[in-house]
């Protein structure tokens, strides 16, 4: 499946955030917009998987449904977490704060990030060579 590839590729890249100098202010922008790709890509994957499943909630556009729909099905999703990225994602176009920024960054790289390596570990082991078919 495109999306996945291009979800692990991206989730590769946000992964070396961690050896950033989180001080920089372009190194701040870089890995929040790195993570506004990956949570797009997440559940966007998400939502394939479930069409896939025959799930009919895959058929609405909304991420928050699908996110609700995938913590049903899928045992190695934290609804919790996945509505809070949400809602960072939503709200990162109001940061105009540098602090805000880099609090967001924190928790990108505590929370957020660990919660796309689970992902990926857990599609892989579910659905291994059937990716390539979707």
């Amino acid at each position: 499946m495109k999306k996945f590839d291009n979800f692990v590729s991206h989730l590769n890249v946000l992964e070396r955030a961690k050896d950033e100098d989180i001080n920089n202010e372009f190194i701040v922008s870089g890995i929040i917009d790195k993570f506004s790709i990956q949570f797009e890509l997440g559940w966007k994957v998400l939502k394939e998987l479930l069409k896939y499943e025959g799930n009919s909630v895959a058929n609405t556009g909304s991420p928050r449904e699908i996110l609700k729909a995938a913590y049903f099905v899928y045992d190695f999703i934290d609804e919790d977490t996945w509505l809070s990225m949400l809602k960072s994602r939503n709200d990162m176009t109001h940061i105009y704060d540098k602090k805000a920024a880099e609090d967001l960054v924190k928790i990108i790289l505590k929370e957020y990030i660990p919660c796309f390596q689970k992902m990926k570990e857990n599609v892989l082991k579910q659905y291994g060579t059937v990716l390539d078919s979707l």
